[in-house]
C-alpha cells in the first residue's frame, strides 16, 4: 500500500479506533467515519492532521480501501445499503460473528462450521475485493502489541491475490507482520474460537518466528 492509497475506517468502536490510531502511529493518513459524525470529528481531532473525518458515504467514495470495523450483521447491512458506492473497492472485514451470551461471555451467531468471511464474500458488491483481516486479536492486543519488535503477526485470508500487497501493507502500517492463511474457506480459523485467533486455540499473540515453529501443525 503506497502513501497515495486512501484508507477509510468505517465504525469507530474499539476495533475501529485501534486500527485508525495504529495507522496514524504508522504515519499513514486515514479517513474516519461513523454513523455519528461528531464521533468521527472527535477522533480525527484526537489523532491529529493525518486523520480526516467524513460521513460514511463520502468516506466510501473517497477511499480505495474500506475497513468495515462494525458488527458482523452491520457489515451485511452496509454492503446492501452502499452497494453502488462500494463497487470496485477493496473491503477489509475484521468482524467476528459473535454476540454476548447470558453468562457474560460471547457466543457464535452463525452455524458452527460457518465463517463470517465466507458469508460476507457471498454478499460483495460488483467488482469489490475482500480480505478478512485485522480481526484476529482483541482490542487490547491490537493496541498494545502493535509496533513491538519483533513484530507480532496478524493472520489474514483472501481469495484475490491481486490485493495481497495492499492488504499486507495495511497490516504493516498497523504495526504487525502479515501472514496469509489462504482463501475464505480458511477464514473460520482466524475468527473468534478459531485455532489461529487470540480468543481461540492460539490464545496469544505470536511472532513470525513462532508461526514458523507452528507451521507444520497449523499453517
Amino acid at each position: 500500500m503506497n502513501t497515495t492509497t486512501k484508507v477509510a475506517v468505517i465504525g469507530l468502536g474499539n476495533i475501529g479506533t485501534a486500527v485508525a490510531s495504529n495507522l496514524v502511529k504508522g504515519n499513514h493518513a486515514v479517513i474516519v467515519a461513523d454513523r455519528t459524525i461528531a464521533k468521527a470529528n472527535a477522533l480525527a481531532q484526537q489523532l491529529g492532521s493525518l486523520a480526516q473525518a467524513m460521513d460514511i458515504p463520502s468516506a466510501i467514495k473517497e477511499a480505495d480501501v474500506i475497513v468495515l470495523a462494525i458488527w458482523f450483521n452491520g457489515i451485511k447491512e452496509v454492503l446492501q445499503q452502499y452497494a453502488t458506492e462500494l463497487e470496485g473497492k477493496i473491503i477489509v472485514d475484521p468482524s467476528n460473528p459473535i454476540a454476548p451470551d447470558e453468562n457474560g461471555g460471547f457466543k457464535k451467531i452463525i452455524g458452527e462450521q460457518e465463517s463470517a468471511g465466507e458469508i460476507i464474500a457471498s454478499l460483495l458488491p460488483k467488482n469489490a475485493k475482500l480480505a478478512k483481516a485485522l480481526g484476529t486479536l482483541g482490542v487490547a492486543s491490537l493496541t498494545n502489541a502493535a509496533f513491538q519488535q519483533p513484530l507480532n503477526v496478524l493472520f489474514y485470508a483472501t481469495e484475490d491475490c491481486s490485493i495481497t500487497e495492499v492488504v499486507e501493507q495495511l497490516i504493516r502500517d498497523n504495526g504487525f507482520e502479515p501472514v496469509r492463511i489462504g482463501g475464505f474457506d480458511q477464514s473460520i480459523r482466524i475468527e473468534v474460537f478459531g485455532d489461529l485467533h487470540e480468543f481461540g486455540s492460539l490464545g496469544k499473540t505470536v511472532t513470525k518466528a513462532e508461526v514458523k515453529e507452528l507451521a507444520e501443525s497449523v499453517i
